[in-house]
C-alpha cells in the first residue's frame, strides 16, 4: 500500500512535469518563429536594437542569458534533484538506461564535430551539438497523443534532463573565461554556507534565494558562467521527502510556468533574430555547421541507441518495460533536437558573430530534421505496434 502511494505521487509529479515541458515546448516553438519572422520583416531594425538596449553594462540580451536563465538552470537542477531522490534516477537500475544513453548522446556528437573542426578556428563549438532540448523534444513527443508508452516519455526525459546536466558541466569547465579566484572564492563560501543551512534542516525559503542572488553576483565576476549558480542552488535547498509542503517542491511549483511560459520564450526571442541574407546558406558549408548538423541529426540518434543497446548486452542497464529498441531509436532521433542548450553553447563557443548566427542556422535546421524524422518515425512505428 505504501508503495503504490510512493508510485502514485512519483507518477503525477512526472505527468506535471511533463504536460507543463509539452506546453511550453509549443510556446517556445511559436516565439522562434515569430523572431525569425520579426527579424526579416520591416521592423527588422526595430526589433534587433530592442535586443541591444542597454540596461546598466548589460543590454537586454545579456541579463536574459546570464541573468533570467539562472531560473531555468534552476528549474533544471530542482528536477535533477527530485529525480535523484524519488524519480527516474533514485536507483542505478532506474538510472542505467537514461545515463549510458545520454552518454553515448553526448560523446558521438561531439567526435564528428571535432572530425570536422578540430585544429580549426570553431573547434571550440564541440559542445554545441552534444545538447538535448526537453521542451521541443517532449513537445513533439506529445504531438503523438496517448499511444505512446509513458516509459517512453519517462526514459525521453530523464535522458533529456541528464543531458542537460552533461551539458551544464561541459558549459563549467570548457566554456569559462579568465578566473578571478577571489570572486569564485566567495561564490562557494556563500554556497558552503547554504550547504550548512541545509544540514540545520533550514526549512525557510528566504535565506537561501538571498544567498542564491550573492552567490550570482559573485560568480558572475568569476569568470565560471553565473547560470551555473542555478543548478548549485537547487542541490542545497532541502528536498525532505519530496511532499507538497517542502520548499524545494514549492519553488520547482512556482518557477515551472514563468519559465515555460516567459523565460525560455524570451531566450528564443532574443537569440532567434537571425537575419537571413539572400546568401544564407553559404555558411552552410562551413565545417562548423557540417559539424552541428551531422552532429545532432546522426551522432545523436546513433549515440543514445548504440551505447543504450551496449548497456542491456553488458548487463548493465535493463530496457524498460513495454519498449523495444524501435521505440528507443525513436526517442533518440528525438535527442538530436538541440536548441536552447545549444545555442546557449554557441553564444560562449565564439566571439565572431558570423559563427554565432551560422551555428543558430544549423541548430534550427538540425533540430527541425530531427523534429520531423522523429515524429515520422515513432508514428509509423507505434501506429503499427
Amino acid at each position: 500500500y505504501l508503495n503504490s502511494k510512493v508510485n502514485m505521487k512519483e507518477t503525477n509529479i512526472f505527468k506535471a512535469f511533463f504536460e507543463s515541458e509539452k506546453a511550453g515546448g509549443f510556446v517556445l516553438i511559436f516565439a522562434t518563429l515569430i523572431s525569425l519572422l520579426l527579424a526579416n520583416s520591416i521592423f527588422q531594425l526595430e526589433y534587433i536594437q530592442i535586443w541591444n538596449y542597454k540596461i546598466g553594462n548589460h543590454s537586454i540580451v545579456e541579463w536574459i542569458n546570464d541573468g533570467l536563465m539562472t531560473l531555468f538552470f534552476l528549474l533544471i537542477g530542482l528536477e535533477l534533484e527530485r529525480e535523484v531522490y524519488i524519480g527516474e534516477l533514485s536507483s542505478f537500475k532506474k538510472a542505467s538506461l537514461p545515463l549510458i544513453g545520454a552518454l553515448g548522446g553526448m560523446i558521438v556528437p561531439a567526435l564528428i564535430y571535432a572530425c570536422f573542426n578540430y585544429g580549426t578556428i570553431t573547434q571550440s563549438g564541440v559542445g554545441i551539438p552534444m545538447a538535448t532540448d526537453i521542451a521541443f523534444a517532449i513537445g513533439i513527443l506529445s504531438l503523438l497523443g496517448k499511444r505512446v508508452p509513458i516509459s517512453l516519455k519517462i526514459f525521453l526525459t530523464a535522458l533529456a534532463v541528464i543531458d542537460d546536466l552533461g551539458a551544464i558541466i561541459v558549459i563549467a569547465i570548457f566554456y569559462t573565461s579568465s578566473i578571478s579566484l577571489l570572486n569564485l572564492g566567495i561564490a562557494l563560501g556563500i554556497l558552503g554556507i547554504l550547504f550548512i543551512l541545509n544540514r540545520l534542516k533550514v526549512n525557510n525559503l528566504f535565506p537561501y534565494l538571498i544567498g542564491g542572488i550573492l552567490m550570482w553576483y559573485f560568480m558572475l565576476n568569476s569568470g565560471v558562467h553565473a547560470t551555473i549558480t542555478g543548478v548549485l542552488l537547487a542541490f542545497v535547498i532541502p528536498f525532505g521527502d519530496g511532499n507538497k509542503k517542502n520548499i524545494s517542491y514549492k519553488l520547482q511549483h512556482i518557477l515551472h510556468k514563468p519559465v515555460a511560459f516567459l523565460i525560455l520564450p524570451l531566450f528564443a526571442l532574443a537569440n532567434t533574430f537571425i537575419v537571413l541574407n539572400s546568401n544564407w546558406y553559404e555558411g552552410l558549408s562551413h565545417s562548423n555547421s557540417f559539424g552541428i548538423i551531422l552532429g545532432l541529426f546522426i551522432g545523436k540518434p546513433i549515440g543514445i541507441w548504440l551505447f543504450s543497446y551496449l548497456g542491456v548486452l553488458l548487463g548493465i542497464g535493463i530496457l524498460p518495460k513495454g519498449l523495444n529498441w524501435s521505440s528507443i531509436f525513436g526517442a533518440a532521433i528525438l535527442g538530436g533536437i538541440g536548441f536552447t542548450m545549444s545555442i546557449f553553447i554557441s553564444l560562449l563557443a565564439f566571439d565572431n558573430n558570423e559563427d554565432i548566427i551560422n551555428s543558430k542556422i544549423a541548430i534550427l535546421i538540425a533540430s527541425t530534421i530531427a523534429a520531423i524524422a522523429g515524429f515520422i518515425f515513432l508514428k509509423f512505428k507505434l501506429k503499427r505496434d
